[in-house]
């Protein structure tokens, strides 16, 4: 998965009109099973900064959209790019009118005139030809919420879908999962996520990156060990220091990886799952480690690669293995590992913040299934670590079956398995700010 690191603001020398509709046709391409980062990846470079920022607003919320469309449109449209730019419209006109009523919205919404917002949905879909002969509906639907918004809002926030903006499998879950918490988690879910880095303190102290970034203007307040969280979001070119090296982008969640798993230097260390190579790289940051990082896709594990090279870290002694982490036999070599971290693949239901296609793109069953890989990964693993030495369990999941139970169900699997003092869950939006993770510390009797 890709990271999404900042939600640009619209581009203001590209017609709105093209915005909008390279924005549709990135949810379209979402509504038919892909990812929005693949969608986004066919996306002209010059429009794709706009695009990201109108498609996440829409997938924050889709449902809501999704509703105002069955009532005010009961015949689905056409095809997936119609009902897309229309689902688009209405997401952005009801942020529109609420900023017309005075309401705060979250920072980065895309704000137009309701009269400017109409217009150019209406000349995007004259601009494509397959969407063309839908422009008179799509004006309609979009004029009658505008005269009709204050009868029909009671009507559209009564389905659950449209107040919580997320599949009803999913606010179940989280209902059965977190009864305290299931709200707080599914509106921090629909909040833009601070951008927040770590430093690479190889090249330079936290303090020292504060230094800069303040000459810079970017106002910083330090998270976990080596993180900092911006003020705001920037392009990455616009931080001092990228190319030279001197911070990764990475969310505190995520950062406490590095931290948890006890390692020293010298230490023949496993990241299974690394790509992209973040925790790679922030292991390495803090101890020189004979490491191998495993990966069973070979593009993202040319990603760690690069990461590597900017972080200007040692790469001779990092071993790169394109495998799959569940069958060892085909890549391990018979000699044990002083420590393991085992970031396994999971539903990404913690990262929804930086990801709001991945609740669209969920189906109840995955649950049950990336547990069962889950499980057979660290079954696999297990085996590979050393007498008294550590793996490290994470996923970034919010689901109890991706992470508590999957632990406690291990345990039992593997009396040999201490499991020692870590965080578990961690929900989203916390005192760091950061995403849904989980996490379990395990040590080999």
């Amino acid at each position: 998965m890709k990271p999404a690191y900042i939600d640009p603001p619209p581009h203001a020398d590209i017609p709105l009109s093209e915005q909008l509709l390279a924005a549709a046709q990135a949810i379209q391409g979402v509504m038919a099973g892909r990812s929005l980062s693949d969608t986004l990846d066919q996306t002209p470079a010059a429009l794709r900064p706009a695009a990201q920022a109108l498609a996440f607003h829409a997938m924050r919320q889709l449902g809501f959209a999704q509703t105002a469309r069955a009532i005010l449109a009961p015949r689905r449209p056409p095809d997936r790019l119609t009902e897309a730019l229309l689902l688009l419209g209405l997401s952005l006109l009801e942020a529109c009118l609420r900023q017309a009523d005075g309401d705060v919205l979250p920072q980065n919404t895309p704000i137009y005139t309701e009269h400017t917002l109409v217009h150019q949905i209406v000349q995007a879909a004259q601009s494509h030809r397959k969407v063309r002969p839908a422009k008179s509906l799509i004006n309609a639907v979009l004029r009658r919420y505008s005269r009709e918004r204050s009868t029909l809002l009671p009507q559209i926030l009564g389905q659950p879908l449209a107040q919580w903006n997320h599949p009803d499998w999913w606010v179940s879950a989280l209902r059965d999962a977190w009864p305290q918490h299931w709200q707080a988690i599914l509106q921090a879910s629909d909040q833009a996520p601070p951008m927040t880095l770590r430093t690479n303190t190889r090249q330079l102290s936290r303090d020292a990156l504060m230094t800069q970034l303040r000459q810079a203007g970017i106002a910083a307040q330090p998270v976990a060990d080596a993180g900092l969280v911006l003020d705001r979001p920037y392009p990455v070119r616009a931080i001092p220091g990228f190319d030279q090296g001197w911070w990764s982008v990475q969310d505190a969640s995520a950062q406490r990886a590095g931290e948890l798993l006890p390692v020293r230097d010298g230490m023949r260390v496993l990241d299974a799952c690394a790509a992209p190579g973040g925790k790679t790289a922030h292991l390495l940051e803090r101890h020189a480690l004979r490491l191998t990082a495993l990966d069973s896709d070979e593009s993202r594990l040319t990603r760690v690669a690069d990461n590597l090279q900017r972080l200007q870290l040692n790469a001779d002694t990092v071993r790169l293995a394109c495998a799959d982490a569940a069958q060892a036999a085909d890549w391990w070599d018979g000699q044990p590992f002083d420590a393991i971290l085992a970031d396994v693949p999971c539903t990404a239901s913690g990262v929804v913040r930086r990801h709001p296609d991945i609740r669209w793109l969920r189906r109840a069953p995955d649950v049950a299934r990336t547990a069962a890989l889950q499980a057979r990964i660290v079954d696999a693993l297990w085996p590979l670590l050393a007498p008294g030495g550590h793996l490290l369990y994470a996923t970034c999941s919010i689901f109890p079956q991706e992470g508590e139970r999957q632990i406690q169900a291990f345990l039992q699997r593997h009396p040999d398995a201490l499991r020692l003092a870590a965080p578990g869950q961690i929900l989203p939006g916390g005192p760091d700010q950061g995403d849904g993770f989980f996490y379990a510390l395990l040590q080999k009797a």
